[in-house]
């Protein structure tokens, strides 16, 4: 029942998540079952172990693209692709949730404040503010991202986004709903400009199959209502027992 009742809290996770921008799926393995495999093959281990019976894993298949039309939404047009982006200490994350927004700062920000790197550090907006050509607080700032990942406000270059390609996301390590970092294992390259591909004023929704995912929780509690009923079943064979041998 253990097993079932992880799955299931995996399962309602996905399911508050299916519309978040760029969140991957989680799903959960049962270790039995790969310890057992282990012991027919003659490699030392024990079904029987102490460890939690259930371990999760991330799915890091492509969300579904959507036309969104706000100019700092953007999207990967590449499965192994991700965007860098750093906190205020400079520790650095991988993620695919492409809705940014303007810092105060100047920065091109995530929603949770996390700055978007470009080749040259984190991407700023701020030089636009100070154009000659423009006066007082009704400055207005156009973004064009090109499919390279160039970035220009109101036509002055401000560099280029940089994307990482991770070739085992597997390695990757789960810090928050869409962002991940990287482990000893995790091997990354830099994308170079012409394998970079944007698409500008579109997201990449969830990877999460929300139908799939209630039927699955439906299955889910009947195998737990099922573990129930075997648990009371053999209680009451162990009852049984108990008074036979009191009286013989």
């Amino acid at each position: 029942m253990i097993p079932q009742q992880n799955r299931l809290e995996v399962l309602a996770n996905n399911i508050a998540n299916a519309n978040t921008a760029g969140f991957k799926r989680e799903s959960v393995f049962e270790r039995f079952m790969i310890n057992a495999q282990e012991n027919m093959n003659n490699i030392k281990g024990d079904v029987e172990q102490e460890d939690p019976p259930s371990y999760t894993f991330t799915d890091f298949s492509s969300g579904r693209v959507e036309r969104t039309g706000n100019l700092l939404d953007l999207a990967i047009d590449a499965p192994d692709g991700y965007f860098i982006v750093q906190d205020e200490a400079g520790k650095q994350f991988y993620s695919r949730a492409g809705h940014f927004v303007i810092g105060s700062d100047g920065n091109i920000r995530t929603g949770d404040g996390l700055a978007l790197m470009g080749e040259n550090g984190p991407i700023m907006l701020d030089r636009t503010f100070s154009a000659p050509d423009q006066a007082g607080d009704n400055r207005s700032i156009n973004v064009r991202v090109e499919d390279d990942g160039e970035i220009f406000a109101n036509e002055m270059p401000l560099g280029r986004i940089q994307l990482v390609k991770v070739e085992n996301p597997q390695t990757l390590v789960r810090e928050s709903g869409t962002h991940f970092s990287e482990t000893d294992e995790t091997i990354t390259d830099y994308v170079p400009q012409n394998e970079t591909r944007i698409r500008q004023g579109y997201v990449e929704n969830s990877n999460v199959d929300i139908i799939k995912e209630m039927v699955e929780m439906i299955e889910l509690q009947r195998l737990f209502e099922t573990g129930q009923k075997v648990i009371h079943t053999n209680d009451g064979t162990l009852d049984r027992a108990i008074d036979i041998g009191r009286f013989t």
